[in-house]
């Protein structure tokens, strides 16, 4: 009797121990990945083995005629900052850049993973000098929005609703485009598996993911070495309790399917961030008007840098089927 409590002893302390270090390594993950850190960045931004990407020379120059386009466009815009409260209560903050002259064409921009809506503001210059109104939320826990837990595009869904929202209650008639890169390329494919109202119009994704967990599964092994199985599992118990949402829900490929809106999926040849395979993914899984372009060469999330005109040429030539 008395071995058979050691025995019994043993192994719920065996338990134990291995409940305490999953929760620990679930918690540790879930804050280096999902925990917003000061300001827009986070530990991921910073980690020396996140991949690194090798900017070509055209890129370099494509980038920098860009900043320079960009910055005189700001001083000539009219802009205006605004903000929409999400269903859970965080203040979510966007800016609005105006044409001139009166249209109704709209296009809502969202950004990647631990950046903001000023790093995606060459895209809306473009869609501006292609006679777009153009919105440019930050995204929850990113920029000016509040928000402690990145919604990698899950949560998102349900901001960028509000937003096509706000837009209808600024334009009743808008014909509206949602185009997203990285994160917010899955929050826009996400997005295209809800309800949308009819004056959504189409949908251009750049190098969005198939799902949060094959996305989580390629970073840990890609920064870390390290299989899914226990870790991400203990990491999804976290964020389901912490942030509501659990990586098997948050499928952008069981979205794209029930979208009716058509769609752009655009990737670079070259990424190894967000894995070029998974484009093509997406791509047979949407079963809506749709279309795809890879760049050669381009890494994650660079195709309208590597080459700009035959990036946008396909973009607005898709829009132009859709867009009056």
């Amino acid at each position: 009797m008395k071995k058979k409590k050691i025995i019994i002893s043993i192994i719920v302390c065996v338990l134990l121990v291995i409940f305490v270090g999953l929760a620990y390594v679930g918690n540790y993950f879930f804050n280096y990945a999902l925990v917003r850190q000061e300001g827009i960045v986070t530990e991921a931004n910073i980690d020396p083995n996140a991949p690194q990407s090798v900017e070509t020379y055209a890129e370099v120059v494509n980038k920098e005629k860009s900043k320079e386009d960009v910055s005189k466009w700001l001083e000539e815009v009219k802009t205006e900052d605004t903000t929409i409260l999400s269903e859970d209560g965080l203040n979510l903050w966007g800016k609005l850049y105006f044409q001139e002259e009166k249209t109704d064409k709209w296009v809502i921009i969202a950004h990647g993973y631990t950046s903001s809506h000023e790093d995606i503001q060459p895209i809306a210059l473009n869609f501006y000098n292609k006679g777009y109104n153009v919105l440019t939320p930050d995204m929850r826990a990113h920029g000016n929005s509040e928000g402690k837990y990145i919604g990698m595009g899950w949560l998102d869904r349900k901001d960028m609703l509000l937003w096509i929202d706000y837009v209808l209650s600024l334009d009743s008639n808008s014909q509206i485009v949602l185009y997203g890169e990285s994160m917010g390329g899955a929050t826009v494919m996400m997005t295209s598996g809800e309800d949308l109202p009819s004056n959504v119009k189409a949908i251009i994704e750049d190098c969005g993911y198939t799902s949060v967990q094959e996305m989580f599964e390629a970073q840990l092994y890609e920064r870390f070495g390290l299989p899914p199985f226990p870790i991400l599992n203990a990491a999804e118990v976290v964020t389901s309790i912490r942030a509501k949402y659990n990586f098997d829900e948050a499928s952008v490929l069981e979205q794209v399917k029930k979208s009716k809106t058509p769609m752009l999926f655009t990737h670079g040849g070259n990424d190894n961030y967000v894995p070029t395979e998974m484009v093509y993914r997406l791509y047979e899984a949407a079963q809506c008007e749709k279309d795809i372009l890879v760049i050669d060469g381009a890494d994650h999330g660079s195709a309208p840098d590597v080459d700009p005109d035959k990036y946008y040429e396909k973009v607005f030539s898709f829009l132009g089927k859709y867009i009056n």
